[in-house]
């Protein structure tokens, strides 16, 4: 718009939305149900601002065939002798654009303007296109400015907060940016180098937010010219490519607390995914190659889970003899787990050890854009939406369609408790046994990909369970 020289509105060609394969994903746009756009301007007297009428070289700009880059150049003049020409640079394959300010001093006095780059952005969650599973799957992903520097790292800052006056992100620094997170994709302003820099987030209006960064252009002499570049970052979050841009960009994938296991999770999953090309293969098999991982624990936790069955009878007779007298039950019980050499806990220590690499590597799945749209075999299409075979609307299923995937793991993880060495508590037995039927319901509107990974788990725990029952009997 050359109402301020904003980028009001930016497409993405090669990433497509999430209701509509085939038409291309707008990421921002001012519309007033999703509004976010960029803004930027220049601070100081005469100086244009984000309102400011721009004059532009021409209507419209395309990159031609056989080059890489484009330039867009608008202009802006005032009575004083001031020229500030705004300048876009695009590069083909990319996601980044150079933004450009050239202030041309031709009056008598000496400037020392500031520039500002900004996002305006309500407080709404990201549009369905953008990410169908934020909405439907009942998974909380974090959307909002963010703010990276060397000393405090990543911040995240809820819209919540701003609104309160209570946000906690650096406000000066010497490097660092800012950005806008939302599920799969981000947008940021990166001011290069380690000059001084301030960051912002105001609440502007009803549920409307800026979030952004103030950098000085210099002293500018009378008749004498500066320049001043911030690059802006628009797409998705794919790591590799966000690490190389500006230090500490990958960490908007949001890993959560367990990042440490989560990234190297992810790490290895893209290894296996260039050896095999596809994304649920690539799953299943870093499924098993976690269950080798554990193999020895999982076994060691059986063995335990199965004597404590045998000792069942024994722990009967125990509560019938002590009745009410906790005291000398918990004596007698620990007395017969010494005789017969059982640890008690046993079969639940090697499964709490694993818990957070299994949430570590939900956390990759759930937040890896690159499963976005990925298919896998069948009707399976899109890896990071709910898997759906034919039009049949059910009841209690937001998309139509059944959940095939989803059912066969449901019933998967129902023959797994049906394996497991039952508790000695009718009233445990009973809570096991419904776990199938709510972890079903849960898993209908999750991300295919977070199915399958669960789905290949079960069943790998259903035959190490069948084996070692096999070796007992």
């Amino acid at each position: 718009n050359t109402a301020g020289g904003d980028i009001l509105r930016v497409t993405l060609h090669k990433v497509f939305s999430a209701l509509d394969q085939k038409k291309p994903l707008t990421l921002l746009e001012p519309d007033p149900k999703q509004l976010f756009v960029t803004q930027s301007g220049l601070l100081g007297e005469g100086m244009p601002t984000h309102k400011t009428l721009y004059a532009a070289e021409a209507k419209e700009f395309a990159l031609p065939d056989g080059k890489n880059s484009l330039e867009v150049r608008l202009t802006a003049r005032d009575a004083s002798g001031l020229e500030v020409v705004k300048r876009y640079g695009f590069k083909r394959g990319s996601y980044e654009i150079e933004v450009s300010y050239d202030v041309r001093n031709a009056g008598d006095k000496a400037l020392s303007p500031f520039a500002y780059f900004q996002f305006l952005r309500d407080g709404n969650p990201p549009s369905q296109e953008a990410a169908q599973t934020s909405k439907f799957a009942g998974v909380a992903t974090f959307t909002g400015p963010a703010v990276y520097t060397e000393e405090s790292k990543f911040v995240k800052v809820d819209f919540k907060d701003i609104e309160k006056g209570k946000q906690a992100h650096p406000k000066k620094a010497k490097d660092g940016w800012i950005g806008i997170v939302q599920h799969y994709f981000v947008s940021a302003w990166l001011p290069r180098g380690t000059g001084e820099r301030e960051f912002f987030t105001t609440k502007v209006g009803e549920n409307l937010f800026t979030a952004g960064v103030v950098v000085p252009v210099g002293a500018v002499a009378p008749g004498a010219a500066a320049t001043i570049t911030v690059p802006l970052y628009i797409g998705p979050q794919e790591t590799d490519k966000l690490a190389k841009i500006a230090p500490g960009l990958e960490l908007v994938v949001d890993y959560g607390w367990l990042y440490i296991l989560a990234a190297p999770l992810f790490w290895v999953l893209k290894f296996i995914h260039g050896l095999v090309g596809n994304w649920g293969w690539a799953i299943i098999l870093l499924t098993i190659l976690i269950k080798l991982v554990f193999y020895p624990l999982n076994h060691k936790a059986g063995r335990s889970m199965a004597q404590m069955k045998v000792l069942g009878p024994k722990m009967e007779k125990l509560k019938q003899l002590y009745g009410d007298d906790r005291q000398k039950l918990n004596q007698a019980m620990m007395e017969l787990y010494r005789t017969e050499k059982i640890n008690p806990l046993g079969g639940c220590l090697p499964i709490v050890v694993q818990i957070p690499v299994f949430v570590g590597l939900y956390n990759a799945l759930l937040n890896a854009v690159e499963l976005r749209h990925a298919p896998f075999i069948g009707w399976i299409t899109d890896l990071s939406a709910p898997d759906r075979l034919g039009s049949i609307q059910l009841p209690f299923v937001p998309h139509p369609g059944i959940p095939v995937l989803t059912v066969v793991m449901g019933v998967s993880m129902l023959v797994q408790q049906w394996m497991t060495p039952s508790a000695a508590d009718p009233a445990q037995q009973r809570a096991m046994m419904i776990m199938p039927v709510v972890f079903t319901f849960m898993f209908i509107n999750f991300p295919a990909g977070l199915t399958l990974y669960w789905l290949v788990n079960n069943l790998l725990t259903i035959g190490q369970q069948y084996a070692m029952s096999r070796s007992q009997s």
